[in-house]
């Protein structure tokens, strides 16, 4: 049995967990909510690229995405962003849904599985 590694830990929460070979991340939100969809969700793209890689892995090596959108309206300027973000032929199985995030003031939140490189 492997052992659980924890990255960022803090008091509540950690940033991500690696067990058997796969990083989970907790669900990932901007820092500046001032910013559109667009904005915010390349913000939040650029924490996974930093995590991932804090993990031994990229965004090549992802299982799952879970994206959550405070207003479904806004899907097309997400998918913008994660278009450019998302390597070709390396497109992850994904699921959006609109949900209340935690804070009124952020559009999108984004929770990732991936394989860590071995």
């Amino acid at each position: 049995m492997s052992d659980i590694k924890r990255l960022e830990m803090g008091k509540r929460l950690s940033e991500a967990a690696v067990h058997n070979g796969v990083v989970y991340l907790a669900g990932q939100v901007p820092t500046d909510s001032t910013k559109d969809i667009e904005g915010q969700t390349a913000e939040v793209l650029a924490a996974i690229d930093r995590l991932l890689a804090s993990a031994g892995s990229d965004k090549t090596r992802i299982l799952m995405a879970q994206i959550f959108l405070a207003n479904m309206q806004e899907f097309d300027g997400m998918n913008k962003a994660w278009d450019a973000w998302v390597p070709a032929g390396n497109a992850p199985p994904r699921a959006t849904v609109e949900a209340r995030l935690a804070n009124p003031d952020l559009k999108v939140e984004i929770v990732i599985k991936a394989a860590v490189a071995v």
